[in-house]
């Protein structure tokens, strides 16, 4: 008779995977986790004492084809962060503080100790940011993925109070736009760069970097988590963009309200040098519209409130444009 292993699928190495990262999820978990990794669905109890009016933020998202390089290296942890501070970075767009955070990880053959060393990054990065690994989901799908190529997906949820959500509705002319730097691509882009950059241009040193290109590739996405919190603790933060897939033509546009747009002066930020080795490969304007070029977070105040926000965040921070009245809600980027 055949068996389910026959066909590809080693039910005995899928529990071994979960019994390995239950302590790791366990170890993110505090009394408000009623139920975590092993049953069919995690319980959290929102302590709603905390909260006048809380709204749950929610959003999902994976890491692309940085799977690709991540697995090659054997950064398995790195890129299980990486996923959880893209997710942290969506919510917080609108203001949340992240909650609870669960994966998904899709494989052809299910090696347990791959599966958790990956979700022990996940695990750093949730204690980090204070948020429970509520659970998860390992699937070993033979004929879908080839042996040693696997997928990554997160699902995170968060808390704001509804007075203190950030929308954008308020972003008006004459606002500043400043900018968190990111570490390089963070998790977008990586189809287009690995289809110009040969691999064995991976090892080699790009110049005045120290790194390899494959390190400046694998370099981690931050969470901007702490300094939106300290930026929101002295002003009022009026808007705030992850630049993600799209670049900052086409996420900063996502957040603006009809009749506005932004006004980004280039060269007014470190630009790790990744973009630079990257342009002579591609137009300048697929590099805008593809990558995000050195700036991770846009965030959005009053004219008057800039100066503060680069007095709290002293060297983390920098003045890269203002909004300014546009019939399309499109970004221009100016020399």
């Amino acid at each position: 008779m055949t068996t389910y292993r026959d066909a590809g699928v080693n039910i005995d190495a899928g529990n071994q995977a979960v019994e390995l990262i239950r302590p790791l999820a366990a170890a993110t978990q505090g009394p408000e986790v009623l139920a975590g990794v092993g049953p069919f669905s995690g319980l959290f109890a929102l302590d709603t004492t905390r909260y006048r009016a809380p709204v749950l933020i929610a959003s999902t998202d994976g890491v692309g084809t940085k799977v690709l390089l991540a697995a090659g290296a054997g950064r398995h942890a790195q890129v299980g962060a990486d996923l959880v501070n893209h997710c942290v970075n969506d919510v917080l767009t609108a203001g949340a503080e992240p909650l609870f955070f669960l994966d998904y990880v899709a494989t052809g053959v299910l090696e347990p100790r791959m599966v958790a060393e990956l979700v022990s990054g996940m695990a750093d990065a949730c204690r980090q940011v204070g948020c429970a690994l509520l659970g998860g989901e390992t699937a070993e799908m033979p004929g879908l993925y080839q042996p040693g190529i696997y997928d990554v997906a997160g699902f995170m949820v968060g808390v704001s109070e509804r007075n203190a959500i950030i929308d954008g509705t308020s972003i008006a002319e004459g606002d500043a736009l400043l900018a968190l730097p990111s570490t390089g691509l963070h998790t977008n882009g990586y189809s287009l760069a690995r289809r110009v950059i040969p691999r064995q241009a991976l090892s080699q040193t790009m110049p005045g970097s120290g790194q390899t290109v494959l390190e400046a590739l694998l370099a981690p996405h931050r969470a901007y988590l702490d300094s939106v919190r300290r930026l929101r603790e002295r002003i009022t933060v009026k808007g705030l963009a992850h630049i993600t897939g799209g670049g900052l033509v086409g996420n900063l546009p996502r957040i603006l309200p009809v009749g506005l747009g932004a006004r980004i002066q280039r060269g007014t930020w470190p630009e790790p040098p990744i973009f630079s080795y990257l342009a002579p490969f591609v137009s300048d304007d697929e590099l805008w519209r593809t990558f995000n070029m050195g700036i991770g977070m846009v965030v959005v105040v009053d004219e008057p409130s800039a100066a503060m926000a680069l007095e709290t965040l002293v060297g983390e921070i920098f003045l890269v444009g203002d909004i300014v009245a546009s019939e399309q809600r499109r970004v221009q980027i100016v020399e």
